[in-house]
């Protein structure tokens, strides 16, 4: 039986951990800490979605060791929370485990197998001196673009809200027979699971907008809806996503939408926080590097200009330090 552990098993690991426990065709583990682990040991993962809650049977740790070694591992904690976390992940990596990155914004692996002048290229924004790299090693990536919301509504209770698509794919683009079993298995758990020829297109697409509307909003306080709406901050995300778009293709990136039907699209998502708005107003370090940084440095490799970027990179990076929610990848 294939064996899985969710590393980081909060709103979006704790979604995926409880459907694939509950489909019952492979052995999941999590790794979680605190309340919320303590509550899964005791009662199960619980899960709310479409109005019915459920409980699932998982085994759960606070040390990786205690798992022993994994075929996936998939890790669904936030980018600036990996380096940090890597002594823990080394216990549940064998020679053959796939690891299954789950984080926003521009993955550490970007150039593994991407092809051209940067093949190989360590980003420093979000894998400052390639440690992460060196770690756990680009050869084991298995690329995902989460869709899903989600959010933990108490220890060991998370409340699924919309979407179950979890894209993957291979960095090099081939349909490997690791990422088609993966796929395979979270479809069994009634997911949806496309598996991409282009990874690196479809982290753009989500990215765009995150990297414009998340510190727009943190900046603000506003939701995607308002910033939508405002003639001002929509030209101002507009423009950040116009530089983005500049160095994505001449990255090679496919955009398969035009930059206002990304922001018709944000917009018509209401008034929802973004997740950088709500790890501000809860004191929580916010993924700034991921979601801006990561571009401006992609940028600079390129040789393309990102004045807005850079402007609105300063003012949310000044604010999250005055607030303590700055957190380097470090």
């Amino acid at each position: 039986m294939m064996r899985i552990t969710i590393f980081g098993a909060g709103a979006i690991g704790g979604y995926l951990a409880a459907k694939l426990a509950m489909a019952g065709r492979v052995d999941l583990s999590i790794v979680a800490r605190g309340a919320h682990l303590d509550a899964i040991k005791t009662a199960g993962l619980r899960l709310i979605e479409d109005g019915h809650e459920s409980t699932a049977s998982v085994r759960a740790a606070a040390q990786a060791q205690e798992l022993g070694v994994q075929d996936y591992v998939v890790l669904a904690l936030k980018a600036h929370s990996l380096a940090p976390a890597l002594d823990q992940i080394a216990p549940l990596l064998g020679e053959g485990t796939a690891v299954v990155t789950m984080q926003n914004g521009v993955p550490w692996w970007y150039f593994h197998k991407a092809g051209g002048s940067l093949e190989g290229t360590r980003l420093q924004a979000v894998d400052p001196g390639g440690v992460i790299w060196d770690r756990l090693g680009p050869d084991r990536v298995i690329g995902s673009v989460v869709y899903p919301a989600a959010e933990v509504d108490a220890p060991g209770l998370v409340r699924h809200i919309e979407g179950k698509r979890f894209s993957l794919g291979e960095p090099s683009g081939e349909k490997s027979e690791r990422v088609m079993r993966l796929a395979e298995e979270m479809v069994a758990a009634g997911l949806q699971v496309p598996v991409r020829d282009d990874i690196r297109s479809e982290i753009w697409v989500k990215l765009w907008g995150n990297l414009s509307f998340n510190p727009i909003s943190a900046l603000t306080g506003s939701t995607l809806a308002a910033i939508a709406a405002d003639e001002a901050t929509r030209a101002l995300a507009r423009t950040m996503m116009l530089e983005a778009q500049a160095i994505g293709e001449s990255l090679g990136v496919r955009f398969a939408i035009t930059v206002d039907r990304r922001i018709k699209g944000a917009g018509e998502v209401g008034e929802h926080k973004t997740s950088m708005l709500q790890d501000l107003e809860r004191g929580r370090p916010m993924e700034i590097d991921a979601l801006v940084t990561a571009v401006q440095e992609l940028g600079r490799l390129t040789g393309q200009p990102t004045p807005t970027i850079d402007s609105v990179l300063a003012l949310v990076r000044r604010l999250a330090i005055e607030r303590g929610c700055y957190l380097t990848s470090a």
